[in-house]
């Protein structure tokens, strides 16, 4: 299961390259998050997108998948781990009474916090969501359709989200030369995983889909197939 990163969708090159490579490994299921692409409503930015997730699980599990390992990068990053330690390993998640618990999960240069503006690029990413001009250059720009309320109430942030998805096998990888969000954030994620997550850092990689190797997506396929049995 891909869960691509904010302004990407299924169709986007780099979203159907990594699809390509862990095709090596197992079935692999894509879809747009809401406000993505050929996708209805509106971005969330990571808040409601949890639901999406949910309901792709839920259609994977009901197509017979046994074990399901979702990889998400940067947004989407984010959002599997939420959803993971919202539905945990047995999947009683208590949305729509379908298992949509995961066995495995891989995030991909997510942030740890939000609201960070440390860096030039998520400076202009809070210009993008929060203006109405930053809001038309997604809708007609990055054919991302953002929604203009505030989150109310603010979700819970990826890293209070990673001490609940034990003891599912979760690992954090994150290029030393992300533009978005330095080592800090995968670093405070491995520390609140403790002994059931794994952290890759990787030398010369930037952010999320697009910066992501074969050689690395390769290891990730690997990974992801020793645990997931």
């Amino acid at each position: 299961m891909i869960a691509h990163g904010f302004t990407g969708d299924a169709d986007r090159p780099h979203v159907r390259r990594v699809a390509r490579v862990l095709s090596r490994y197992g079935g692999v299921v894509t879809f747009s998050f809401r406000g993505h692409g050929a996708s209805g409503g509106r971005s969330t930015v990571g808040d409601r997108e949890v639901l999406d997730l949910a309901a792709v699980v839920g259609w994977a599990r009901e197509l017979g998948y046994g074990r399901v390992a979702t990889v998400g990068f940067s947004m989407g990053g984010s959002v599997v781990l939420r959803h993971a330690a919202v539905s945990g390993r047995d999947g009683r998640d208590g949305w729509d009474g379908r298992d949509t618990g995961v066995d495995v999960v891989v995030s991909v240069s997510a942030p740890a916090r939000w609201f960070y503006r440390g860096t030039a690029p998520m400076r202009r990413l809070h210009w993008l969501v929060t203006r109405p001009s930053g809001r038309l250059v997604g809708r007609y720009g990055l054919r991302t359709r953002i929604h203009h309320r505030q989150w109310d109430p603010v979700p819970v942030s990826p890293v209070e989200a990673v001490p609940r998805i034990a003891p599912t096998p979760l690992l954090i990888v994150h290029g030393d030369q992300d533009a978005y969000f330095p080592l800090d954030h995968p670093r405070m994620l491995a520390a609140a995983a403790g002994e059931h997550g794994e952290l890759w850092v990787e030398p010369g990689m930037g952010h999320a889909e697009n910066a992501a190797p074969e050689p690395l997506l390769g290891r990730i396929g690997d990974w992801v197939v020793a645990r997931a049995g």
